[in-house]
């Protein structure tokens, strides 16, 4: 794709992919690459500018990752965080060594106004920091343009040769102004224009598609999540009927979520394709019976999901293309400049060897999920689509502990769609990562009107987090819990009792099983 470009060069830091979807609000494309990458691989992809990320090592011992001095005679602008500034510092014949006092967290900084990168940056703001090394002498030619009570160099800049350095991570949200110094360093260093936007990455794709598949045949396993109906949408716009969507209803949906996907996809729907819905719930039901251990779940309905979809597959014929949804957050994930390979083979996972298909079809590999539900947008999905809550493949089969039953589902889907309008109504909807309602194996005596029961126990949960590797616990207004409990225990039959789940990730995990 012919768009100015940034690579984000990792060094083991974990807030890579965070760096590139900044410079991308910004307007400007960012890749992620492993600091290993080679020159000639730079000079290749002709990048506008080049951040080095942070990174766990000391830049002074053998073992920490380094990279060769000619990058910086290439004459494209370097910006390099926390490790990635050490490194700069080293490599240029600076100094660095072991602070005399470790900063962590919030940290209030003194910056240079003078410098390009804070021209209109507060000369005391606060920056995120997260060091026990640091600069102890800048190289020839830098000038120091920040500093904090205990680290005398928090920034640096050779302005000449375009090289800029900061100790700490604007990136983070607390670092409270840091998004205006990467737009600094993004427009007033290295002149991008902003030509990333989606209402002209979907005309680009549409092209891309049409022109690389032709008259062949795509083959699509659509979910009803995100990631798969926005790369049917895209697809069906590329190449209509050439498009076979296989919707694999394994009965373990939210309520009413099938209907509402072959609402949108099926013959009924504003997108050409070829939809292919199979209500699979009682085939399900007839593995899963009596299987209470959650791995032994997953695999069952995993396992089954493969035969359902080369039953279909056989059905289609010879295929030229396996499509996925597979997005930039799995690249990233899979091996840096690497992950496209490592990634399809993921994500086909053990799909049968007999259905062939020359080649996988990834039109969404480029975009982060922020990025995703734009497109969908563009695409004209619908909005309860685009920003549906994450859902994962195995379905209620893990939000219902112990034996899974058509009677448990229904429980499940009711107490879910009860806690999720709820949440909807009081306008709560984008304010949480990720909420859903669960069941618990518990049974308690309970009293309902005059009459003893003995029921379910739901539990509800919601969560903030960034990246789902970690997540804190929502702080839902208690009337609204107060709200969903009464509707539950009153509504779903079953449920006699209502629990709300605090606890963060780690130690939990998002999901009950």
């Amino acid at each position: 794709m012919n768009h100015e470009r940034i690579l984000v060069l990792d060094f083991g830091g974990q807030y890579n992919q965070l760096i590139a979807r900044r410079v991308r609000d910004e307007g400007v494309y960012a890749e992620v690459y492993s600091s290993d990458i080679g020159i000639e691989k730079i000079k290749e992809l002709n990048p506008k500018g080049i951040i080095f990320t942070g990174g766990p090592q000391s830049v002074y011992k053998e073992e920490s990752q380094h990279i060769g001095k000619e990058i910086f005679e290439l004459g494209i602008p370097i910006f390099g965080f926390c490790y990635g500034a050490q490194l700069i510092a080293y490599e240029l014949g600076g100094e660095v060594a072991t602070a005399p006092v470790s900063e962590y967290g919030k940290t209030e900084t003194h910056v240079e106004k003078s410098s390009v990168l804070f021209s209109d940056v507060s000369e005391e703001t606060t920056v995120f920091m997260s060091h026990t090394d640091y600069i102890a002498k800048v190289p020839e030619g830098f000038t120091i343009t920040a500093h904090t009570e205990h680290c005398p160099v928090a920034g640096m800049e050779d302005g000449k040769r375009q090289i800029y350095a900061v100790q700490f991570h604007p990136e983070v949200q607390h670092s409270v102004e840091g998004q205006k110094m990467i737009h600094h360093f993004l427009y007033d260093v290295c002149k991008c224009t902003g030509d990333w936007k989606m209402a002209s990455f979907v005309e680009e794709q549409v092209s891309l598609l049409k022109n690389k598949i032709g008259s062949g045949k795509v083959l699509l396993a659509l979910s009803g999540g995100v990631d798969s109906s926005v790369a049917a949408g895209l697809l069906s716009r590329a190449i209509g009927k050439q498009l076979y969507c296989v919707f694999v209803d394994h009965g373990l949906l939210r309520k009413n979520e099938g209907d509402q996907v072959e609402e949108i996809f099926g013959e009924k729907g504003d997108f050409e394709l070829n939809f292919v819905r199979v209500n699979a719930g009682e085939e399900y039901f007839e593995k899963l019976a009596g299987v209470e251990d959650p791995e032994k779940k997953r695999k069952i309905i995993g396992e089954q999901f493969i035969r359902i979809f080369e039953r279909e597959a056989n059905k289609i014929g010879t295929v030229d293309f396996l499509a996925q949804g597979t997005i930039y957050a799995d690249v990233v994930e899979s091996g840096l400049g690497k992950g496209a390979v490592i990634k399809s083979h993921h994500n086909v996972g053990g799909l049968p060897k007999n259905i062939s298909f020359k080649e996988i079809v990834e039109p969404l590999r480029l975009l982060f999920k922020d990025e995703v539900r734009k497109v969908g947008l563009e695409l004209g999905l619908p909005e309860h689509l685009v920003y549906r809550q994450p859902f994962p493949g195995p379905g209620l089969g893990v939000r219902i502990i112990g034996e899974v039953t058509p009677e448990k589902v229904r429980m499940v889907q009711d107490a879910d769609f009860i806690y999720r309008e709820e949440i909807e109504k009081a306008g709560l909807s984008r304010s949480y990562s990720q909420y859903f309602a669960a069941l618990t194996n518990m049974r308690s005596v309970g009293v309902m009107g005059d009459f003893r029961t003995y029921d379910y126990a739901v539990a509800l949960r919601a969560v903030i987090t960034d990246d789902f590797m970690t997540a804190e616990c929502a702080d839902i207004p208690f009337s609204v819990l107060q709200r969903v409990m009464n509707r539950i225990v009153n509504e779903v039959k079953g449920v006699n009792r209502v629990f709300y789940d605090l606890t963060s990730k780690p130690p939990g995990t998002i999901e009950m099983e």
